[in-house]
C-alpha cells in the first residue's frame, strides 16, 4: 500500500515537472512572440517595406529550390543515360563473348574434319 502510495507520488511529482517544463516553454514562446512583435513594430515605424523584401527573398528562395530540384534531376537523368550506356556495354561484351565461342566452335569442327579426312586418306 505504502509502495503505491509512494509510486502515485513520484507521478505526480514528475508530472509537475513536465507542468513546469511547459509552463517554461510557453513563457519562452510568449516573449520571443513579444520580440517578434516589437521588431515589426520598429519597422513599421521606420517605414521600411520589409513585408515587400521578405516576399521578395521568399520568392527567389523558391526559385533557387525549384533551380536546385532542376539540378537534382538534370543529375539523376545522367546518371540514369550512364546506367543505360553500361548496360548497353555489357550486352556488346556478351555479344563480342558469344562471337568467340562461335569461332572456337567453327575451329573445332574444321579440326575435327581435318582429322577424319586425313583418316580417310589412310585408308
Amino acid at each position: 500500500k505504502e509502495r503505491k502510495h509512494a509510486s502515485r507520488e513520484r507521478e505526480r511529482e514528475k508530472e509537475r515537472e513536465r507542468e513546469k517544463e511547459r509552463e517554461g516553454e510557453r513563457e519562452r514562446e510568449r516573449e520571443k512572440e513579444r520580440e517578434r512583435k516589437k521588431e515589426r513594430e520598429g519597422e513599421r515605424e521606420r517605414g521600411t517595406n520589409t513585408d515587400r523584401e521578405r516576399f521578395t527573398d521568399t520568392v527567389r528562395e523558391r526559385e533557387r529550390e525549384k533551380e536546385r530540384e532542376r539540378e537534382r534531376e538534370r543529375e539523376r537523368e545522367r546518371e540514369r543515360e550512364r546506367e543505360r550506356e553500361r548496360e548497353r556495354e555489357r550486352e556488346r561484351e556478351r555479344e563480342r563473348e558469344k562471337e568467340r565461342e562461335r569461332k572456337r566452335e567453327r575451329e573445332r569442327e574444321r579440326e575435327t574434319e581435318t582429322y577424319q579426312y586425313g583418316q580417310r586418306e589412310i585408308y
